[in-house]
């Protein structure tokens, strides 16, 4: 339903989870949403606004006139100062009625953030970093606000799920940037957020990033420790798989072979019996092209012969899956990784040639699109073409050359947004 509604809107910004609380009344779609939800079910709109009307009659306190109605003839028989009592005990109500009113998010607010959210965590693996930055940090710094004042329980829950999602994309901003402590910080607010709604899902995605974090900062057990964390989550969608293979690559690179190759099976097999959808697609999704750039540099961290070959087969296969995506969903950082390893795998085979084909798409990409793990891919790359069989020999020392060039364009701060950290 939440497909079909999207193409009719013409943009990606309805979830299944949000048909499924117009289904059990949890919430009531507004009139905009109730157009395209009318074309869904092929029915007059009126048919909805009465549905509409009916739900939110209902949400109303039932019976709550005859009620009145009998304490009004009761009161008849009483005395004044009794009378006078009940009087004043209904302003009490009324004053309360009025504070439940006074509430700075509806319906509509809350699910127009998680269309924003949905279109961000979108756009966000395809299109350049800092288009996105200014917009990413003004939407959680609204949803902050509106939690400090008052919404519906259900309102505040969403509104936290909503806050984690934008926590989590301000830490991939940082991530990226190689800003690690600032990506940890905004880690931990999302992990804080998504234990106020109790969301298993945002719970498990945030230890992947913390996973992520540990990664790249050489802590190889603690990321382990912390994507076997996320593991325990109940979780639905592809969060398993994401967390299986962070663990596999982090084994790899820790020596674990064993236990390297079994984390990878396990992403294999949760590949097949994935539980649901994900809510929300770009960086809180893991396709299937994504899972095999992962097992492409595990692969390449396990380093013998046999491996490397299934590295750059799994590297090649992740390539061509995102090829053939549509353009928003095609993960320029994945692309990039997935060529250098191909370029690492031709290096260990001893195909010189190879090494230098694949590293072109890298090479003739604009450094500003390259993320700071694939500097540092790149800085490892360029490091291993000095050494033993390579050093001294003419064609590695001209693509080394070609590497650091490029590595330290990539690695300049060019107009980065301000207050990056908060």
């Amino acid at each position: 339903m939440a497909e079909e509604y999207n193409a009719l809107e013409g943009r990606a910004a309805k979830t299944g989870k949000e048909i499924g609380r117009y289904e059990r009344e949890a919430r009531i779609p507004v009139p905009y949403t109730r157009k395209y939800l009318a074309q869904v079910f092929a029915i007059d709109v009126a048919v909805l606004d009465q549905a509409a009307a009916a739900s939110r009659s209902g949400r109303g306190g039932n019976g709550t006139a005859g009620v009145g109605q009998e304490l009004s003839a009761r009161s008849s028989a009483r005395s004044p100062t009794a009378v006078g009592a009940v009087s004043a005990d209904a302003v009490v109500s009324a004053e309360f009625a009025r504070f439940i009113a006074q509430r700075n998010a509806d319906e509509f607010v809350v699910e127009q953030l998680e269309a924003d959210v949905a279109r961000l965590a979108r756009a966000y693996v395809s299109h350049p970093l800092l288009e996105l930055y200014v917009e990413i940090k003004r939407l959680r710094d609204g949803v902050f606000e509106l939690l400090r004042g008052r919404q519906y329980p259900r309102q505040t829950a969403d509104l936290y799920v909503t806050a984690s999602r934008l926590c989590g994309l301000s830490a991939h901003v940082c991530l990226d940037l190689g800003d690690y402590d600032s990506a940890a910080t905004h880690a931990r607010t999302a992990r804080a957020c998504a234990g106020a709604a109790a969301h298993e899902g945002m719970l498990a995605w945030v230890r992947a990033v913390e996973s992520l974090i540990a990664y790249w900062t050489g802590r190889y057990e603690q990321a382990a420790r912390l994507a076997r964390a996320g593991r325990r989550h109940r979780a639905g969608g592809s969060i398993g798989l994401r967390l299986a293979s962070l663990e596999a690559r982090t084994l790899a690179l820790a020596g674990d072979r064993a236990g390297a190759v079994a984390a990878l099976t396990d992403a294999e097999r949760s590949r097949e019996a994935m539980p649901g959808h994900d809510e929300v697609p770009g960086i809180f999704a893991f396709p299937a092209a994504k899972q095999f750039a992962y097992a492409g540099t595990t692969y390449l961290a396990l380093s013998d012969r046999e491996h490397v070959k299934r590295a750059i087969t799994s590297a090649d296969t992740a390539i061509r899956l995102y090829r053939s995506s549509e353009d928003d969903d095609q993960s320029v950082g994945d692309l990039f990784a997935a060529h250098v390893d191909l370029a690492r795998g031709h290096l260990l085979l001893g195909d010189l040639d190879g090494t230098e084909a694949m590293l072109g798409f890298v090479l003739d990409s604009p450094p500003e699109r390259m993320s700071a793990s694939i500097v540092r891919r790149l800085t490892a790359l360029g490091r291993e073409l000095t050494e033993s069989p390579y050093g001294g020999v003419a064609q590695a020392a001209h693509l080394c050359e070609r590497l650091q060039h490029t590595a330290v364009l990539a690695a300049t701060p060019v107009s980065q947004p301000t207050e990056l950290s908060t």
